[in-house]
């Protein structure tokens, strides 16, 4: 499976908004680019976090025209130079500094009415660009107006799930105390819980685990509305996403007020659950997480919730069954989507390591780069593949004993060409054979040339 770019990952995360919208309606393609673009981002390889209208427009449609191929950056001959001169270069800079609010237009004005440049010398482009560079490209308008926010409810389960983590309680794990998380990922218009497990760790790894659970169990949603985290942002998470046709969308920043009623449902299970909470009866995580499920199960599904005007949770989620994604066919492709792909150097002996333990893969492939690809959850290694998702082969486990009576595999010498008229030994006063373009090398054209001569 081949490997999707993280650059187009990236800008597949920017487009969530517009990307999950089944239609635009007039006008609101400006909105939502101006809302976008006033957003921070984390921009791969740059010090930059803001992106300007245009590039966003034009990342939408090389989307909606190739997909998320059409997402992979493609290098520019002059990338990361500005063919403005430096003078003027500094002029613009400093224009901007000086009033963050000047337009593009306002900055070219200027400098041609105070006989910088020529006029018409300056494209937009070109200023649009290195105000970009530099990280001064961004919105107009006062950062102190209010902002609007309304309430809001999706219209059918599995339209919109929310991804959170909070923290959990101490459990007894391999004989030591270990901190828990609960990972949860929650359906907007059922308040349902899709799925949720306590974990050792808030990271990557355990919020796809939690996903492909959700995923068996309740479908695919159509939104997965998440936060800014490092875990959130892993190119392993956006890939998956992006193969099950998932829209991952990025809360803003500070703004915890876009998953309202996943703070509800954390309020619920802290009155709910932690304070019913026995440490002395969990023996394991598996214990605690048995006890999770059937309260979720049991008690908050089959409870009528206000904000459902008096359902509950799961007799709402059930009204839409037959409007849920299923996964059909996909089903039998769904392990190798949460597979991760790592790079490994192959050792002269055919092995490379994994997880501390060295595993044996093709022979040929020794000395090569490889892409290991290993099931993360099960802590095991499937194979190996190329860059382009090519399987190479399959990778088992090193057996150091077995390999002592294991048959090596030899190259084949070549074969000779001992005939009548052939490279054979001379006798008699014989002439070599003539050596033929195929078979030619340094001592058979100095024979060549040595017998060619004596004998004329």
């Amino acid at each position: 499976m081949k490997e999707i770019n993280p650059i187009a990952l990236f800008r597949l995360s920017v487009l969530g908004p517009l990307a999950s919208l089944e239609k635009l309606e007039r006008g609101q393609l400006q909105q939502i680019l101006r809302e976008l673009a006033a957003r921070q981002y984390a921009i791969p390889n740059s010090r930059r976090h803001y992106l300007g209208e245009k590039t966003i427009q034009a990342w939408f449609y090389q989307w909606r025209k190739h997909g998320i191929d059409g997402l992979a950056p493609k290098t520019r001959a002059d990338h990361g130079q500005s063919k403005i001169a430096p003078p003027i270069q500094q002029a613009i800079l400093a224009a901007k500094r000086a009033n963050p609010r000047r337009s593009i237009d306002k900055i070219n004005l200027l400098l041609v009415t105070s006989g910088q440049v020529a006029a018409g010398s300056l494209s937009r482009s070109a200023i649009h660009r290195l105000l970009q560079q530099h990280g001064l490209s961004r919105m107009r308008g006062s950062s102190s107006q209010p902002e609007e926010k309304r309430s809001f409810t999706a219209e059918y389960a599995g339209a919109i799930w929310y991804g959170d983590v909070m923290h959990g309680p101490l459990v007894i794990v391999d004989g030591r105390t270990r901190k828990v998380y609960l990972v949860t990922l929650f359906d907007d218009a059922s308040r349902l819980v899709v799925h949720s497990a306590f974990c050792l760790g808030e990271t990557a790894l355990d919020i796809e685990g939690v996903l492909k659970q959700a995923i068996l169990k309740r479908g695919l949603p159509h939104k997965l509305i998440v936060d800014n985290g490092a875990a959130y942002r892993a190119h392993t998470l956006q890939g998956i996403c992006a193969r099950l046709q998932i829209h991952l969308i990025y809360c803003r920043p500070y703004a915890p007020e876009g998953k309202g009623k996943l703070e509800r449902w954390h309020r619920t299970f802290r009155d709910q659950f932690l304070s019913e909470y026995d440490a002395s009866r969990v023996a394991s995580l598996d214990d605690l997480n048995a006890r999770l499920w059937a309260w979720c199960e049991s008690v908050y599904h089959r409870t009528p919730h206000s904000g459902l005007s008096g359902m509950t949770p799961l007799a709402r989620y059930q009204q839409d069954l037959p409007r849920i994604r299923t996964l059909g066919q996909r089903a039998a492709t769904l392990d190798p989507l949460f597979y991760h792909r790592i790079q490994r150097f192959v050792r002269k002996d055919g092995t490379v390591s994994y997880l501390g333990e060295r595993f044996e893969v093709p022979y040929e492939l020794a000395g090569k780069t490889v892409n290991l690809v290993v099931d993360p959850h099960a802590g095991s290694v499937v194979g190996v593949e190329d860059g382009d998702g090519k399987s190479l082969g399959l990778a088992t486990k090193l057996d150091a004993i077995a390999n002592v009576n294991r048959v090596r595999h030899k190259n084949k010498p070549a074969k000779r060409n001992d005939n009548a008229t052939g490279t054979g030994a001379v006798s008699g006063g014989a002439t070599p054979g003539v050596a033929t373009p195929d078979d030619a090398n340094l001592i058979e054209l100095a024979v060549q040339a040595y017998y060619g001569k004596k004998g004329a």
